[in-house]
């Protein structure tokens, strides 16, 4: 039987000078089969040029700019794969980790999404922070880097919300835990994150990341569910009723 067919979507905005590394992360990973797709928010960095020697297997979509949440969503659109992954272009993968999760996937067809723990790796210009490993199943700290999902998952709590130009991921998660998904998170690290001068959140506040108004969307949601305000169902975890 062959083995399910991955998707990696790559968005990418002025991040010429990381995204060599991140796409070379996805190669070491020797999966099969396996589609890149780059897309490109709008760049100003002739990212397309800095593609070019790095392998004519690349899908490269180019859009005006429109934020994180349209260039996944755009990627989704193209994507043909049984399994998505998100590599935002400042990041990297562990070696291993698309093989890790996958396994955990064909064993347990129940599981909708596995995602791992986050590595922070400081870059020069970044802040200094006490936080080396952070698990990835926090609604305080998504990172979609970190996870593998089937394409179903996306098909039943929807794609990125573009109205977001920040916390779209947060959102997104926040949806996928209020529709009862089962998720598993490994102890593995299954995401390396960057930190470095150019991240997009850098001094924000969570009302500039948008982040209040995603919680009262949520509220809003479950309230209309529930009829009061109920708190999040625990996550499900393989086996449970």
């Amino acid at each position: 039987m062959p083995a399910p067919k991955i998707s990696v979507i790559v968005p990418c905005y002025n991040a010429g000078g990381f995204i060599g590394a991140a796409l070379a992360s996805i190669r070491r990973q020797r999966y099969v089969p396996i589609e890149i797709i780059v897309v490109d928010d709008g760049s100003t960095d002739a990212l397309a040029e800095r593609l070019t020697p790095l392998g004519d297997d690349i899908v490269f979509l180019r859009q005006d700019n429109r934020g994180p949440a349209a260039a996944r969503n755009a990627g989704l659109k193209r994507a043909s794969g049984d399994y998505i992954a998100f590599l935002d272009a400042d990041d990297l993968w562990p070696d291993g980790k698309l093989a890790l999760q996958t396994a955990w996937l064909e064993r347990q067809p129940e599981l909708d999404l596995v995602t791992g723990r986050i590595q922070y790796v400081r870059l020069a210009g970044a802040r200094e922070q006490a936080i080396r490993f952070e698990d990835g199943d926090k609604v305080t700290s998504v990172y979609l880097g970190a996870l593998l999902a089937r394409r179903a998952l996306f098909d039943k709590v929807g794609q990125f919300d573009e109205t977001l130009r920040f916390s779209e991921d947060h959102d997104w998660y926040l949806r996928v835990r209020e529709s009862g998904a089962i998720t598993l998170t490994l102890k593995d690290v299954t995401l390396i994150y960057r930190q470095h001068a150019g991240n997009m959140t850098r001094d924000k506040n969570l009302r500039d990341l948008d982040m209040v108004r995603v919680l009262r969307q949520s509220i809003a949601r479950r309230k209309a569910l529930h009829g009061v305000a109920a708190d999040l169902p625990p996550m499900k975890e393989p086996g449970d009723a």
